[in-house]
């Protein structure tokens, strides 16, 4: 008969695991919400700033919505009588409501249509640079224009367009083509607004793809090599299926910003000769709401509007998404 000695038994890692404490277990078996927390406090207090930003900035100022349907006075504030939707009733009733909407509604899908696949074409020719310093250079170059202001890119575009001493006219020039005054022609507008933020939202957009293709399996393209697959077809069949996932929840992200463009470009770019498409919704609200300075409850009116019709939009997307692509946000 066998004797086993009970010393050897014990695992030899017993006496260096004595002193970890395991994290609390409830009834169920599982481990309790607070001892996760606990356990993964660096992470949360890494998370913790961004978190606070949005509540602060985003969602604390949710409760000021109630000024929509209040004719709201600074002097009386939370005490301003109420009424109603009249302020929406008021905006859908304009005479030039339309005109805003189809202003608005078109910016925003142009520059949709046109930044969203061009982002995802950048990266991919990102990643097909062979050359490491090339690859470098040419994600520096076009990542430059993220840190300058909207003012900047705006000065900057008005004065490669200007009709006397800017770069472009001057090369219409060598071909004979007389100076043309861009920024004062309706035409023109959509191809500045879209050219400029396609400028400067390239390079930063391509980061995240270029992310995204960091993490595809590099074996298989070299198994698709050795099958004689071209790179074209390596890209469509490896690297786009691959990136599938970010590409959906990018176009997510950025399909609640079709209705809200930006009102500081458009009064940037706008000059009174092209108010026929330049005027939007954003710089509606800032004349009634800033510059007028009276009318606080129906800019905010409008402002709900615009949040609501976005809602709508990501909500309706998300939930088509998670259907077709099995790719959602929630």
């Amino acid at each position: 008969m066998a004797i086993t000695n009970s010393k050897q038994d014990v695992h030899p890692n017993a006496k260096a695991n004595k002193g970890t404490r395991l994290p609390n277990r409830n009834k169920k078996g599982g481990t309790s919400f607070w001892a996760r927390v606990w356990a993964q406090r660096e992470l949360l207090l890494m998370v913790l700033p961004g978190v606070l930003f949005w509540i602060i900035f985003r969602y604390g100022p949710i409760w000021g919505l109630k000024v929509a349907f209040q004719k709201y006075s600074p002097f009386l504030g939370d005490a301003s009588p109420w009424v109603g939707f009249q302020h929406f009733k008021r905006f859908f009733g304009q005479k030039d409501f339309w005109d805003l909407v189809e202003n608005t509604v078109m910016l925003g899908v142009l520059s949709f249509v046109v930044t969203f696949p061009c982002t995802i074409i950048f990266s991919l020719i990102l990643n097909e640079v062979r050359q490491p310093k090339m690859k470098k250079a040419y994600q520096t170059i076009s990542y430059l224009p993220t840190f300058f202001s909207i003012v900047i890119i705006c000065s900057l575009f008005r004065q490669m367009l200007s009709p006397t001493t800017g770069v472009v006219n001057v090369i219409l020039g060598w071909f004979g083509v007389k100076p043309i005054d861009f920024m004062l022609k309706s035409e023109y507008y959509y191809m500045i607004y879209i050219g400029s933020g396609l400028w400067a939202g390239l390079g930063s957009g391509a980061i995240i793809y270029l992310s995204a293709l960091a993490g595809v399996d590099t074996q298989l393209y070299e198994a698709a090599e050795i099958d004689g697959c071209s790179r074209f077809k390596r890209i469509i069949h490896i690297t786009l299926p691959s990136i599938l996932p970010t590409i959906v929840i990018m176009f997510l992200l950025a399909i609640g910003g079709i209705v809200s463009v930006g009102v500081d470009k458009s009064l940037l770019l706008m000059e009174p000769s092209t108010y026929d498409v330049s005027d939007v919704i954003s710089t509606y609200i800032y004349r009634v709401g800033v510059v007028q300075g009276t009318n606080m409850s129906y800019s905010a009116a409008i402002g709900f509007v615009q949040s609501v019709i976005s809602c709508i939009l990501v909500v309706t997307f998300n939930k088509i998404s998670s259907v077709v692509t099995e790719t959602s946000l929630w």
